[in-house]
């Protein structure tokens, strides 16, 4: 697939209902090497922050619960939320590389403006966490959007994640927090390791509302949960 065909699929998938529900090939990304013994396991992934609306509820939600998550972050949104990255940062969650710009067309424009994009990320997470460096990355859209970049990514020293579960929040635009519940539960079936992919992006009330319930369901199945590493 060349990459301006790559570039019009990405469009087209972003504005289907079935987009990133599931990922066609986990099989490939490093998270499948995370969880050592057979047991249930639910990672909770956030994309798209952080933002003043949002990130700092979930924060809460699972502060309350006593639940770690990881979250992979935009990098432009820093400013001015530092403390948000902080905060999780100090409150135990995993935090991963999604994106300085999210913008598709200029990311996904070549091999180069991919890495550089994420260098760029990488700095401004690591700026904010002195100390702190992180290897692990999400594409945006998933690495099955634009599949010839896996190697470069990997070639370049980074673990990439997908998900194999999702709650759909990123396409289902007036979904109801039930909704969002129904399609976690629904597109985890039957998966003893489960990444679980959410949005903490602007405005996302019903995520927000829906994650209680999602974490108490998945408590009460016996999931065990846990933070995405970069090893």
């Amino acid at each position: 697939m060349n990459k301006t065909l790559c570039l019009l699929l990405g469009a087209l998938l972003f504005a289907a209902p079935f987009f990133g529900s599931v990922s066609p090939d986990n099989r490939s990304a490093p998270a499948d090497k995370i969880t050592a013994a057979e047991i249930k396991t639910l990672y909770l992934t956030f994309d798209d922050g952080p933002t003043d609306s949002t990130t700092p509820k979930i924060l809460d939600i699972l502060r309350d619960k006593n639940v770690r998550a990881t979250f992979f972050i935009i990098g432009r949104q820093i400013r001015g939320r530092e403390e948000i990255v902080r905060r999780t940062f100090r409150e135990g969650h995993g935090i991963g590389i999604h994106s300085y710009t999210h913008e598709y067309s200029a990311i996904y424009k070549s091999d180069d403006a991919l890495l550089s994009d994420i260098r760029k990320c990488k700095r401004a997470i690591e700026e904010v966490l002195p100390g702190f460096s992180t290897m692990l990355y999400r594409f945006p859209g998933g690495s099955f959007l634009c599949p010839q970049y896996r190697q470069t990514v990997s070639d370049a020293g980074y673990h990439y994640v997908d998900w194999n579960a999702s709650s759909d929040d990123a396409v289902l635009a007036k979904a109801t927090p039930q909704e969002l519940f129904d399609r976690a539960v629904n597109s985890a079936q039957g998966k003893s390791k489960i990444i679980l992919l959410m949005h903490d992006g602007v405005g996302r009330k019903a995520t927000v509302q829906s994650l209680p319930a999602i974490i108490d369901h998945f408590s009460e199945k016996g999931y065990v949960f846990a933070v995405l590493n970069d090893v």
